[in-house]
């Protein structure tokens, strides 16, 4: 049975990396690796586990069953409260349940709490404008929306997800994630990302060698821009301004008037 075979087989049964990991005895990571390959050659010991659980039955023959995936999940993050903050690798990040979303920064786990429809609203505005751009320019950059990997330092203590990430450097882009900084970042606040976008990740962004990065507060209506290859204070923008591009040096204008505009209802839903 081939890997990608064992991949559709996955899907047709509905099982998650936890239940086919409980069923095998294969470790969730490896699992992850595995089936969402990013390790060339597993063992064979590993693929005949899990060609077990994934292979084609005989017709009458019983699926084994599943453990209920709550429990699954509340094992795989017991298992994690043995390493205190600080102490967690990528090897962690993989682990954990698909459906629980952090980022990974210096070790420590910062969890992600679902964003808004005014958030969504903006991010998307921003990626439409931005990817016309460099289509028009047949320009070599990439444009992505979230949930997109980057592993910022190139090591295994961090991993962030930016509400919007430009990419210049297409060697830089791998299957898996971002493997670098990227060259523009953006990032949308929320009362509960403050502190982290404005203070942490401004520094790991600036260190890591991001070349633009945007914060945008959508409760007071401002853009600040830092602009890390220049030696000069971050620029601030209202919603009724036009916000230059740095890393297109200024060919690119976003006009935030016509964002407001397109999202003014959503200040109406509070």
């Amino acid at each position: 049975m081939t890997l990608q075979e064992m991949r559709e087989r996955k899907r047709e049964l509905g099982y998650s990396n936890e239940q086919v990991a409980a069923l095998s005895g294969v470790p969730l990571s490896t699992v992850q690796k595995v089936l969402g390959g990013s390790t060339a050659a597993p063992r064979y010991e590993t693929l005949r586990k899990l060609e077990k659980v994934l292979g084609k039955k005989e017709t009458g023959a019983a699926y084994p069953q599943a453990a209920p995936q709550e429990s699954v999940a509340a094992e795989t993050t017991a298992a994690y409260r043995e390493k205190q903050q600080g102490e967690y690798t990528l090897e962690d990040y993989y682990a954990l349940p698909d459906e629980r979303r952090v980022e990974l920064i210096d070790g420590v786990f910062y969890d992600m709490s679902a964003p808004t429809y005014r958030h969504q609203a903006i991010i998307g505005e921003l990626h439409m404008a931005f990817s016309t751009f460099v289509r028009s320019r047949k320009g070599s950059c990439k444009v992505f929306l979230p949930p997109c990997d980057v592993q910022l330092d190139e090591d295994d203590r961090t991993m962030v997800q930016p509400d919007l990430l430009v990419v210049c450097d297409r060697k830089k882009i791998r299957m898996r994630c971002c493997f670098g900084a990227p060259d523009l970042v953006i990032e949308v606040l929320s009362p509960s990302t403050r502190k982290k976008d404005l203070q942490i990740k401004t520094a790991k962004y600036e260190n890591a060698g991001v070349r633009e990065y945007w914060v945008i507060d959508p409760d007071s209506r401002q853009v600040m821009v830092n602009d890390f290859t220049k030696d000069c204070f971050p620029a601030v923008y209202g919603f009724d301004d036009k916000v230059p591009v740095g890393i297109w040096d200024g060919e690119l204008e976003v006009d935030f008037s016509g964002i407001s505009r397109e999202i003014a209802y959503l200040y109406e839903t509070e």
